[in-house]
């Protein structure tokens, strides 16, 4: 880890003014990490604890704000969220551990980075180390042809393959998230489908912040009246482990038809993956296990697996019929 100034934000404006050349801190869980492995090396690290940004608050359109400095675990066991928003308590609850959960922030979360050992290689981008595009554009993809078994099979280019990893931007992805930001040109809302990005033929930008820019709050939409969620998390191990897949899902059945229906998928996109091919095949479909596996199908079509994750292909197709079948039990 190389030496760092460090900075304690006592506001907005002070962690804005500090921010442009360093780096945002809040929990510190992937950060910390990633500068232990020399992966991150920011010369400056603002402190933005301090801000009054740690609320979950009703909005007047009955949707949800919530702040960037929300802990996992406040957020997980709201009664507003477990209530209204089911989907994203259980794939908060789903993720880390309870103590990482603890001081993992909602902000932190939406700019969580890929596990994929070849990034997180130190010698990774340097001559005589592991091809890495993200960490040194033109390097290559170690991964491509290493080992891959973990890797996205949707979304991805001929220069990076690294799955994103988080489980609650699954959720949010299928909630349609709203992020708010505030930077050195002023507030913006982001989309939460346009925040994160594929890697095309620029791997090393992963989302849409501009320099300097600062996440605030993220505000969830109204919950569709009479609309269940679920989310399915698929992995090696019971706890403390990434998604080999994961399936987000809202849906509201009417007449045994379904009349909304919202998919979001995991463990197997370069970004979260809002599948619009699965809405498309569910809406004003039967409820039932035909339509369900249609709309999997439909969601893992431009699928392009490697030679160690194949086997996501199908899973991640089981992952969305499972959650399908709990959300309209």
């Amino acid at each position: 880890m190389q030496t760092f100034q460090y900075v304690k934000a006592s506001g907005i404006e002070k962690a804005l003014a500090s921010g442009g050349s360093g780096k945002f801190i809040a929990g510190g869980t992937t950060l910390v990490d990633l500068m232990k492995l020399s992966v991150e090396t920011p010369s400056t690290l603002v402190d933005i604890n301090p801000l009054p940004l740690n609320k979950i608050e009703k909005l007047p359109n009955g949707g949800l704000r919530i702040g960037a400095m929300v802990r996992n675990s406040d957020l997980a066991w709201n009664e507003d969220v477990q209530k209204s928003y089911a989907v994203l308590s259980q794939a908060l609850l789903s993720g880390a551990s309870p103590q990482l959960r603890n001081m993992a922030t909602t902000g932190g979360n939406l700019m969580q980075r890929t596990r994929c050992a070849y990034f997180r290689e130190p010698s990774a981008g340097i001559p005589g180390g592991y091809g890495c595009n993200k960490r040194t554009p033109g390097t290559g993809c170690a991964a491509m042809d290493g080992y891959n078994r973990v890797h996205a099979i949707l979304g991805t280019s001929d220069h990076c393959i690294a799955t994103h990893p988080s489980d609650m931007c699954v959720a949010m992805a299928a909630l349609e998230a709203v992020i708010h930001v505030e930077g050195p040109k002023g507030k913006r809302t982001i989309a939460f489908e346009d925040f994160h990005k594929l890697p095309g033929d620029t791997p090393q930008i992963e989302n849409a912040l501009e320099p300097g820019e600062l996440i605030t709050h993220v505000d969830l939409p109204k919950p569709v009246d009479g609309a269940r969620s679920v989310y399915l998390k698929l992995r090696d191990r019971a706890s403390y482990e990434f998604a080999l897949a994961s399936a987000a899902v809202v849906v509201h059945v009417e007449g045994g038809h379904v009349r909304y229906a919202r998919v979001a998928m995991g463990g197997v996109g370069t970004k979260p993956w809002r599948s619009h091919e699965a809405e498309h095949a569910l809406t004003g479909k039967p409820a039932d296990a035909h339509a369900f596996r249609a709309a999997a199908e439909a969601a893992l079509a431009k699928a392009k697996p490697r030679q160690d994750n194949g086997f996501k292909v199908e899973l991640a197709k089981r992952c969305i019929v499972r959650s399908l079948k709990l959300a309209t039990a």
